[in-house]
């Protein structure tokens, strides 16, 4: 069953988040196991939810693509959970 990934992201900025977004929106719609990424902010922290295949999917994303690419200072705090029911269109 798919996995919810959650990363609090203290120090965020829209700007970062928009910048890292335009890097990172092409890969992740190609990436494997990815179904849905969407991001709640405030003036200092956001919160990041990802939708995944499986929690390895996830992780090597994360490895790849995020890790690399994060601004200096910005160290995500991610957890994840185990999903009993998906509902796609």
């Amino acid at each position: 069953m798919a996995v919810l990934m959650m990363a609090d992201v203290p120090g965020q900025t829209r700007e970062l988040y928009d910048g890292m977004l335009s890097v990172l929106g092409g890969p992740i719609r190609e990436a494997k196991g990815f179904i849905a990424h969407f991001a709640i902010g405030s003036e200092d922290s956001w919160q990041v939810m990802e939708l995944w295949e499986t929690e390895r999917d996830a992780n090597e994303f994360f490895a790849t693509f995020v890790h690399p690419n994060l601004p200096e200072g910005i160290k995500p705090r991610r957890s994840f959970k185990q999903l009993h029911s998906l509902v796609k269109s």
